[in-house]
């Protein structure tokens, strides 16, 4: 096991393709799907180095999502093949901040790839009894220090603080069920992702491309919740979302720049 550890790369790289039923009326990846690949490119690169979901899970211990930032120059279209990077950029005691690009791949071999983007995240070890965060560094001896690449760019805005005011409007309420909950017995990451984005018309989406979606969790939602969504034009193409849940509790808020 040590040696093979060894032979791994710090940043990871796993192939996906952008699936027709995947992509939107456009033939261009939806964003939650992207957000999928990028979760799954996570769990696949702490699942190799020792320290991924499933091994937590046998110690009741799991990662959380606590923020995703992804800006896009643009989305791979149907069909077509790309690359997510990963790598962990930094860890302290109850947090770590993992990055991602989104990198074409050239079918005729070639040096320059295609860059469509980048994504940067911070998560949580939680207790899954407790549901508290717990000591990141008690897994294999603080083994996640190993992997750390601090010189590898991810030009983008790290997630900032999204302020909202009392002036948001509420635009709608959803029921939650069984297909919105993941492995760790809440709403999934990406379902919020994609509610939020059905915010707006398929009309809108004729007209404006989504640039930039930020999200900052803030507590956990489940099966049966209902959800609320208020919305606050900030300037023209950026929106800020506040999510509810039971008309009282908020557990998450978003940011969305469209051009």
């Amino acid at each position: 096991m040590e040696n093979a550890l060894k032979d791994l790369e710090k940043v990871g790289v796993y192939p996906f393709l952008a699936e027709p039923f995947h992509c939107d009326f456009c033939g261009r990846l939806f964003m939650g799907h992207l957000g999928n690949h990028m979760l799954n490119a996570a769990d696949f690169h702490s699942s190799a180095r020792g320290f991924g979901m499933k091994y937590l899970m046998t110690i009741q211990r799991s990662w959380v999502l606590s923020r995703l930032a992804i800006e896009m120059k643009e989305m791979p279209q149907q069909y077509t093949k790309f690359n997510v990077e990963t790598w962990v950029e930094s860890a302290m005691r109850f947090f770590t901040s993992r990055n991602f690009a989104v990198v074409g791949v050239e079918e005729g071999g070639g040096d320059e790839k295609k860059v469509y983007g980048y994504g940067r995240s911070i998560w949580a070890m939680i207790d899954t009894e407790t549901r508290q965060p717990t000591d990141i560094y008690a897994i294999n001896n603080g083994a996640i220090n190993d992997w750390i690449v601090k010189d590898k760019p991810c030009p983008i805005d790290k997630g900032g603080r999204v302020r909202m005011t009392d002036n948001a409007e509420f635009v709608h309420s959803v029921k939650t069920y069984y297909n919105d909950v993941d492995i760790n017995g809440h709403i999934n990451s990406v379902k919020y992702i994609e509610h939020v984005l059905d915010l707006w018309p398929i009309e809108w989406y004729r007209e404006h491309r989504l640039k930039r979606f930020e999200i900052a969790y803030v507590a956990e939602a489940h099966s049966g919740d209902q959800l609320s969504f208020y919305r606050e034009k900030v300037q023209e193409g950026e929106y800020c979302v506040r999510i509810v849940k039971d008309e009282e509790v908020e557990v998450s808020r978003s940011k969305v720049v469209f051009i």
